[in-house]
């Protein structure tokens, strides 16, 4: 239907304007009725639907309706498939439809930062890419069901301690690089029809209140389309925020927050024609989740349990396999052990919790795959840390009596929550003290983690088996019992490294931070790119994950050798299947500037592919390489910026496990900002410009002749040279007075700034 919404706008007095501008209650917008305008929902649930009756509450307190609870960002990043997470969002989204839900709020595309932050279960990954590709997928999938995205948090939540108040102080470049291209991709390519502002404070202004991340980023510079809407409560002040660019305000503020914005406009402190344009952005969503509504809308919730299980199969990540402990022969005589066998943790605490239609026990879907009652022992107590020595001595008893123990342990709801950080990345002492008693008497030992971020192992060498199994939803059971006897291949790898310790962790020294400053000193160099720099071996890589099939990679071609920064690179490889099973590879592409004038880490991810392959079957891929994949962002230039060199293109199974290079030269065509010769200047620097080189090396000829600087030069031309590099143009001057003075140095200053500048 079309409307003429600017029209619209003209018939609303200042107060119903206002109006629309925050919530009419936790959960919904305000209408008005005069002028057809209704209210619609928004609701919790990144990876399921969270729909309260009644009143509800942001914490999830009250129960929901029921709504398939899908692996939670963790895991789903774990399968690296775009087209699988589509798939998600699209359930989402009818699910949304049933329950005449008009926005859905989430993906989150937070970095993980630090493995302590409590809330890295909602997040996909340490990469900005990586996130940003999936989070676009999400968005993607369930808004093309008609229903909303809120992409969240918006920006720079990364740890719950302090959060409504902490402020993220954070390099222009890293901001850029890291914690804000997690977001740009998703928003470029998806367009989520709202995005939510974080509670904390960016370099000394609140989110909500920050007009160059709202307004002048997010809107002008990225292009996007709809309205931001505040985290639950994540309002300062009213005025500050909506002149900044937040458009919502949640929930209901019961009529002050409009007051506010009734009384600005009237005294002149905000324009009438600012409260347009985000009554514009406001209603143009609301028609558009009106005009999408699905009559008499249903699912089919056992077809969405069984995505749930295919989705967890796929994200699940087979971190050892010693001695090809697994798949299991479904005749192998196993005993279970573990509570979470029987109560599993499947999802994250806090705003994201979803009351599952369905919910898998694990034992139970073991035991539906072998045909046969397993023995069983809890082993530990959930309610509680504390060791119980006769669940142990129980647990040893069983496992004794079995070819295989499988073990089923990891964090308990209260280790990671929203609302608070982790203190440390240990297993419960039950839990460790479990591993290490069955292991006194059975050497078979497959462990399966149910957690929502790193853990540390020092119980590794105990098992031969290892799956992480993250928060894999309401269907893990089938999941689980499909990769353990082969039904499914496992494909998953880590979006996230796990260190050995969490001192390893570059942000350690920096997180949380002091009262209410966080520092973000470790820069660009976060996860991944801290570890291959720093050349600090982790407990498992980024991008790591074993398959029961094997993979060969050959024949990497690019289709040029030279390119300016315009233009695009196509990288093709070939992948082969070259073991007994099908089974599907994640191939990860990485860019290495082999030189640069800047500090750059190691590599960085820059494509990936998902393929599926039948034994011996290879395929043909391409990836393409635009200027992003070789830029970084130039501070002074205020963009993207390729310095000309070469780049090396990486490709394999991790981000340490490389099968093949290449290497591509790049020119750019952006000129670089000109800085004023002065005489401070380094020869080194002019050297390194055509132009002013030239100049440089003229007046240094003439000033060497019959001179101590030339003896120098001609006896040790290296030391010679490295000294002059970092010297500036004063000390010509001040070490050869008698033939290169005061007036010299500044005519030749004034020759140079106008030659054409290139330093950077």
């Amino acid at each position: 239907m079309t409307r003429d919404i600017k029209e619209l706008i003209k018939q609303m007095t200042i107060e119903e304007k206002a109006s629309l501008c925050s919530g009419k209650n936790f959960w919904n917008t305000k209408g008005i009725e005069r002028l057809g305008i209704p209210s619609i929902m928004v609701t919790d649930g990144p990876h399921g639907l969270r729909k309260q009756d009644g009143s509800g509450d942001h914490l999830g307190l009250h129960d929901s309706v029921p709504a398939t609870c899908f692996p939670s960002a963790a895991g789903l990043a774990g399968s690296w498939d775009r087209d699988l997470i589509t798939q998600v969002g699209v359930a989402l989204g009818e699910e949304c439809q049933a329950e005449d839900v008009a926005v859905l709020l989430g993906p989150g595309a937070n970095i993980k930062r630090s493995p302590l932050c409590g809330r890295n279960f909602e997040y996909f990954s340490e990469d900005p890419f990586l996130s940003s590709e999936l989070a676009a997928s999400h968005i993607n999938g369930v808004q093309s069901q008609g229903v909303g995205t809120s992409l969240k948090h918006f920006a720079a939540n990364n740890q719950e301690h302090r959060r409504m108040s902490t402020d993220a102080v954070i390099d222009e470049r890293t901001l850029r690089e890291i914690y804000l291209a997690s977001f740009e991709g998703a928003v470029k390519k998806a367009q989520p029809w709202t995005v939510m502002c974080s509670y904390n404070q960016v370099n000394g202004e609140f989110a909500g209140e920050n007009k160059t991340l709202l307004t002048d980023i997010l809107k002008e510079e990225w292009g996007h389309e709809g309205f931001v809407v505040s985290d639950w409560g994540a309002v300062n002040e009213r005025i500050d925020a909506l002149a900044a660019g937040l458009e919502l305000e949640m929930p209901s503020s019961n009529g002050m927050g409009d007051r506010k914005i009734v009384e600005a406009i009237k005294n002149g402190s905000l324009s009438e024609e600012k409260l347009d344009q985000a009554v514009e952005r406001l209603l143009r969503i609301t028609f558009k989740a009106v005009d999408n509504k699905v009559a008499n809308a249903t699912y089919d919730k056992a077809a969405h349990h069984e995505l749930a299980r295919k989705v967890a199969s796929e994200s699940m990540v087979l971190l050892k396999n010693e001695n090809n402990i697994l798949p299991l022969a479904k005749e192998t005589t196993l005993s279970i052990i573990g509570a979470f066998a029987k109560t599993p943790r499947y999802q994250g605490g806090g705003s994201s919790h979803v009351n599952p239609t369905k919910l898998d026990n694990i034992l139970e879907e073991i035991e539906q795959v072998v045909g046969t009652e397993i023995a069983f022992a809890p082993g530990y107590d959930l309610k509680t840390d504390d060791i119980d020595q006769a669940l142990l001595e129980e647990a040893k008893e069983v496992a004794s009596k079995s070819d295989v123990a499988v073990l089923f342990v990891g964090l308990p709801d209260r280790y990671e929550s929203e609302g608070y950080d982790r203190e440390h990345l240990h297993i419960p002492e039950n839990h460790r003290s479990l591993i290490e008693a069955v292991a006194e008497v059975q050497s078979n030992i497959i462990v399966v983690l149910s957690n929502g971020a790193p853990i540390e192992m020092p119980w590794l060498d105990k098992v031969k088996g290892l799956f992480e199994g993250y928060l894999g939803g309401q269907a893990l059971g089938g999941a689980i019992a499909d990769l353990l006897f082969g039904t499914v291949n496992p494909s998953g790898k880590l979006a996230e490294t796990f260190p050995v310790d969490v001192s390893h962790n570059p942000s350690y020294l920096n997180f949380p931070g002091e009262g209410d400053k966080v520092e973000y000193k470790e820069g660009i160099f976060v996860g991944y790119r801290y570890y291959d720099t720093k050349r600090i071996k982790p407990l498992f890589p980024f991008g790591y994950g074993l398959s029961y099939t094997t993979f060969e990679y050959t024949n990497l071609v690019v289709d040029k050798k030279e390119l300016q920064d315009t233009e695009t690179v196509d990288v093709q490889v070939t992948v082969k299947n070259t073991g007994n099973v099908a089974g599907k590879e994640i191939v990860q592409l990485y860019v290495k500037d082999v030189k640069s004038s800047v500090v750059r880490p190691e590599k960085e991810l820059k494509g990936f592919e998902k393929v599926e392959l039948q034994p011996g079957e290879e395929k043909k891929f391409t990836i393409t390489l635009d200027k992003r994949a070789f830029a970084y962002y130039h501070v002074d230039l205020a963009d993207w910026y390729v310095e000309s060199g070469e780049f090396t293109i990486l490709v394999g199974s991790s981000s340490v496990d490389i099968a093949l290079t290449e290497t591509v030269m790049v020119h750019s065509t952006t000129p670089a900002i000109t800085k004023p010769v002065t005489r401070n200047t380094t020869i080194g620097d002019l050297l390194q410009n055509p132009d002013h080189a030239v100049v440089i090396q003229a007046a240094m000829a003439e000033m060497n002749q019959d001179s101590g600087m030339a003896e120098a030069l001609e006896d040790n031309p290296e030391m010679f040279e490295a000294m002059m590099k970092y010297m500036p143009l004063r000390a010509l001057a001040a070490f050869n007075n008698e033939r290169f003075s005061e007036q010299m140095l500044n005519e030749l200053i004034d020759q140079l700034n106008n030659k054409k500048s290139q330093i950077v």
